[in-house]
């Protein structure tokens, strides 16, 4: 079997009392785009920034393309492009002129005219930094990302704080680039983002992969189950709902109770009964099929978005 070309393996960090990374490990197979999926501060950034070359493990090892990041120098950089969390450019420098310097830094470079068409910047080639609008922002730090025809790219949350017609116009790019073959591995919070773009997902939460497989085959850790979100008038009981006939598990978050069942209609006729023994009034009801977000709800105990 060949190598995969990016390997994680028992990857540890510490930033003083603050375990960001606890026994990480993923590998990646070439022309696969993978996602690391979790809420801020999971680690998912401390991970992908070793495997970038910009941060020492204090246990544990990583591999890109062959390479270790931290003793194979130019060689490595010229094999790998990243999209950080936050680009920052000279707000003078044009457009054109950043994309032209940082091909400057390669050995082996992209056409910089076709990617300021492929990333429709054409137009704003000779725009200022400062003029560019943030999904512009983001669409040339891809282009960056780019310059150097590199085999595998690292997108650190990149659509993180652009609107949705925005973000919608980032997945279009990295769906061409999956569609091109292109190794990438990016991180999100976004389930949705998730769903969309990866071929596989490795749900980080607290410095652990607590789970790892396709969208489908994690969706599937809920299958047989409904998801069930009432809102109620009142409280109930304490433990009340997870105690209904069916119910395999009950969570409440801001107001909502999410309840996962294996025989929903029962559930829903236990609810109505619990309800009327109160005198509680029921508010609310929605029902769901399984979702990758079930999925992260059931292995972490809470939303994403916490």
């Amino acid at each position: 079997m060949p190598e995969p070309i990016i390997q994680a393996d028992n990857l540890f960090k510490n930033y003083g009392a603050v375990e960001a990374l606890r026994g990480v490990s993923f590998a990646v197979e070439e022309g696969e785009v993978f996602g690391l999926l979790g809420p801020n501060g999971a680690g998912k950034t401390t991970a992908v920034e070793i495997l970038e070359g910009m941060r020492i493990p204090d246990h544990g090892s990583a591999r890109v393309c062959g390479l270790d990041p931290q003793r194979s120098g130019e060689r490595f950089k010229d094999n790998i492009g990243a999209v950080l969390q936050s680009t920052s450019l000279p707000d003078k420098l044009r457009v054109k002129e950043a994309l032209e310097l940082f091909a400057q830094f390669y050995p082996r470079r992209a056409d910089t005219a076709e990617l300021l068409r492929r990333f429709q910047l054409d137009e704003k080639r000779n725009a200022f930094y400062s003029q560019l609008s943030g999904g512009q922002k983001q669409r040339l730090a891809l282009a960056m990302a780019l310059v150097n025809d590199p085999k595998v790219v690292f997108l650190d949350e990149p659509t993180a704080g652009l609107d949705p017609q925005v973000r919608r116009e980032i997945y279009d790019i990295i769906e061409e680039l999956r569609r091109s073959k292109r190794t990438l591995l990016l991180t999100t919070h976004y389930i949705e983002e998730a769903e969309r773009l990866c071929d596989r997902v490795a749900i980080v939460d607290h410095g652990r992969v607590i789970a790892m497989g396709t969208p489908r085959e994690l969706k599937h850790a809920s299958a047989g189950t409904t998801r069930i979100e009432v809102r109620l008038a009142r409280p109930p009981a304490d433990g009340a709902l997870a105690r209904l006939e069916g119910v395999t598990g009950c969570r409440e978050f801001d107001g909502v109770y999410v309840l996962h069942s294996a025989r929903a209609p029962q559930t829903i006729v236990a609810l109505v009964k619990q309800l009327e023994a109160e005198n509680n009034e029921l508010q609310s009801l929605e029902m769901f099929s399984p979702s990758l977000e079930d999925a992260f709800i059931e292995l972490t105990g809470r939303r994403l978005r916490e």
